[in-house]
């Protein structure tokens, strides 16, 4: 007799179910040798195990499932005893590497090193110049949506605000899959003062490089005592003009960006007839966000993460000094955490935060005709997501360009170009797209220590 319909469905299920369990568990066949994160079935972080063969008889079993593969976490199907240990999770901040370490008393259970985004400046300057050509094309009339713009308390410049919440974010993921009792949080405060005048003191604090001018300009002209710097005079044109050193769109209007040229140099240079031998002072941009974001980072994180401390950049390097440790941004978060002795992981997981989604809907550069070409791809395309991580002849890569037709642009974790035209055929799909790409590298020994 024909199987019913009913029937035939329930086997089709089943076979997808063991196909699906077949593939988890030889997905634990390829993670390193280190912790595989556990989550309770009422979804609470539990301890890690390194007992790999009982991780693949439950997943064989149906009694656990994969719910990420970055770093390797499961969740157990079944009621179970909720015990945990106390883990203090050790976060070194920064505006460009964040080190992240948890810990226990005797042994490290994670540790990542990730790198942050830097475009958030030059894409919003982007945007400006596109709003502001807008307004001088011929195009429909806009009413204004609203005149009074105020900034509610609390505000962050863009920038900063984007780098604020990537330390939460980092912190949350972690907190996903350990159960951490205690965060704490290295910050540190710069005298930009006294990074540009070591000699600094008293009322010298009050009377900056710029006291008695009326604005920028008129300071570096006084500073280059009203000569060009680079023909210092010889050209006899008189009329005077402010060059950034860096573009304006990157590197802003601090006098250590600007210098005095002649009308006569300053023409020529934008025509290309000479290179400035010269390079702009020492920037203060990262000094002066670290100390705009430390305590915008510890507020947060103490609203909720609840348990959460302090401490300073001296305190972890004579921890690491006293220690005997080296230097890295994963080991400085173990001495955060309060452990320096714990035996570190074997493994330390590399992050690096990419932007996930072009806004920009045409691209800025008309085609003939002053047709606008679209600037964006699908969301998906041949089923393949922006960065998403996949198999390219036996190596990982991540999808850091796309197109309608298929054809891919895939790089390694460092950036570097593999293939700029590889159909979607020829690639096979590992895990999905994060905010963070993800990679590892096995702990340097001399970097490590003993417990």
């Amino acid at each position: 007799m024909l199987p019913s319909h009913k029937t035939s469905s329930n086997i089709v299920e089943g076979y997808i179910t063991a196909a699906r369990r077949s593939y988890e568990i030889r997905q634990t066949t390829t993670i390193c040798k280190t912790m595989v994160y556990v989550i309770s079935h009422t979804g609470k972080a539990l301890m890690p195990t390194s007992h790999h063969g009982k991780v693949k008889h439950l997943l064989r079993d149906g009694r656990a499932r994969v719910v990420r593969r970055e770093p390797f976490t499961i969740q157990l199907l079944y009621d179970n005893t909720e015990y945990t240990q106390p883990v203090t999770l050790g976060v070194d901040a920064g505006t460009r590497h964040v080190g992240l370490s948890a810990t226990t008393d005797s042994k490290e259970l994670f540790a990542a090193e990730a790198t942050l985004r830097r475009d958030i400046q030059e894409l919003l300057s982007t945007r400006r110049e596109s709003r502001r050509a807008r307004r001088g094309r011929q195009t429909r009339y806009r009413a204004p949506r609203f005149d009074n713009r105020t900034r509610p308390d609390g505000w962050l410049a863009p920038s900063v605000e984007q780098t604020v919440q990537s330390h939460l974010s980092l912190m949350r993921k972690v907190h996903s899959f350990l159960p951490v009792t205690k965060t704490v949080i290295q910050v540190a405060q710069f005298d930009t003062q006294l990074l540009k005048n070591p000699d600094i003191q008293g009322e010298q604090y009050q009377q900056g490089e710029q006291m008695g001018f009326w604005n920028v300009r008129e300071y570096v002209l006084f500073r280059d005592n009203h000569t060009c710097q680079h023909c210092h005079g010889k050209s006899k044109d008189k009329i005077l003009n402010v060059h950034h050193i860096e573009s304006r769109k990157t590197g802003g209007n601090a006098p250590n960006n600007l210098i005095t040229l002649c009308e006569t140099c300053h023409k020529a240079y934008h025509r290309g007839e000479f290179q400035l031998n010269v390079r702009r002072g020492a920037s203060l941009r990262d000094a002066a966000l670290m100390s705009i974001m430390r305590w915008t980072v510890y507020n947060r994180a103490k609203e909720e993460f609840g348990n959460v401390g302090l401490t300073y950049g001296y305190v972890t390097k004579n921890t690491r000094i006293r220690h005997g440790l080296g230097k890295s941004y994963a080991t400085d978060a173990r001495c955060i955490s309060g452990h320096p002795l714990a035996r570190p992981s074997d493994m330390v997981w590399l992050m690096k935060q990419r932007r996930r989604h072009n806004r920009q809907i045409y691209r800025a550069n008309t085609l003939k005709g002053g047709i606008r070409k679209k600037n964006q791809a699908p969301y998906l395309v041949k089923g393949f997501r922006l960065l998403d991580k996949v198999l390219y002849d036996g190596s990982e890569c991540f999808i850091f360009g796309r197109r309608s037709s298929g054809s891919f642009d895939i790089r390694k974790f460092d950036g570097t170009r593999i293939k700029a035209g590889i159909s979607y055929k020829k690639l096979k799909f590992k895990s999905t797209s994060n905010s963070f790409i993800v990679s590892q590298l096995k702990r340097n020994p001399c970097v490590s220590s003993p417990a």
